[in-house]
């Protein structure tokens, strides 16, 4: 199989992580890829909660292999006993987003796990490895979900690679075996895998949700903050959202802080979430996304991945 020195000390027979995407990466999802060899990640995004992740962690069961969780700062922060949660759990990784502060680093280590978080340039890289976090993610202004669009992720990885001497797993717009082989060929231990993954059979995407995701081309997507302020999240406004563009980011993009001021526009909101309504609720999307035409077990999406990744990096070192 397909590895890379990082896959292998990790135990991997895939370097590849499932991105924590909140709503999306369950117990079961985490279960699956750490099954086909991968790295499992549950996610807890805006609406992590201790109950939440003790729900999906009974869901991920007894896995043959390493697993992680995903926290976001600001809602560690809302949810003290999240972090306790996720430690008693055991996991081998721990990733917190979405922060320059890295006073957890130190708990996760005496907890012998280890810690990981995203970066967007060369001195959020530096910053990181010197507070000790053990594997960066390089993510791209590609990728979807939440994240600062600084820098293509190629670009990106090249100057986070020059810039730290760990591991450094890449995101955004990674969603066939040629991406990944790309990234791998560049000098990623790994990559950190979200959208592709985000329709499989095992991830908790709402149905209508997964139809607009297999039905959308790639110049789909926008970055935008609408469903951030419709829905009144405290995400820092460096860190807008890939979604997919429906009718809400078309009506609000140009106007969006008068929707904070909109109570009918944000209860209009609440009732497409909670009816699972793509056209007006968000879908977090990156631009990898035309490369999603079905939804299959992930451990078919990870084998035809890796095989398709090695073959092309054997014809490559072929010539």
């Amino acid at each position: 199989m397909l590895s890379t020195p990082w896959s292998r000390e990790m135990g991997l027979r895939a370097p590849v992580v499932n991105a924590p995407m909140g709503g999306v990466a369950g117990g079961r999802l985490a279960a699956a890829v750490t099954a086909a060899g991968g790295l499992g990640m549950i996610g807890m995004g805006s609406a992590g909660s201790v109950d939440r992740l003790t729900d999906e962690l009974e869901l991920l069961g007894a896995v043959p292999g390493p697993f992680g969780i995903g926290l976001v700062d600001w809602v560690l922060a809302r949810e003290p006993g999240l972090l306790d949660t996720a430690l008693a759990a055991r996991p081998t990784v721990i990733s917190v987003g979405f922060t320059d502060d890295f006073a957890w680093v130190q708990r996760l280590h005496r907890h012998g796990v280890l810690a990981v978080t995203q970066v967007y340039d060369a001195e959020q890289a530096r910053r990181a490895a010197g507070a000790g976090v053990d594997v960066l993610v390089a993510r791209g202004a590609e990728g979807g979900g939440h994240g600062e669009p600084l820098l293509g992720t190629l670009p990106l990885l090249d100057t986070v690679l020059d810039a730290v001497e760990v591991p450094v797993l890449a995101a955004g717009g990674i969603s066939s075996g040629r991406t990944l082989a790309a990234v791998l060929a560049a000098g990623a231990a790994g990559a950190w895998l979200g959208t592709r993954l985000s329709v499989c059979t095992e991830a908790l995407t709402p149905d209508r949700a997964r139809a607009a995701l297999i039905r959308a081309a790639a110049t789909d997507t926008a970055t935008t903050r609408v469903f951030d302020i419709g829905q009144q999240l405290p995400w820092p406004a460096r860190f807008p959202s890939r979604v997919l563009r429906n009718d809400f980011t078309e009506r609000w993009e140009r106007s969006a802080d008068d929707l904070a001021g909109n109570p009918a526009a944000r209860d209009e909101l609440a009732a497409a979430m909670s009816a699972d309504d793509p056209m007006v609720a968000p879908v977090d999307a990156g631009q990898g996304v035309g490369m999603v035409t079905e939804s299959v077990p992930v451990g078919r999406v990870i084998d035809e991945l890796c095989s398709t990744a090695e073959h092309a990096l054997g014809n490559w070192s072929a010539h």
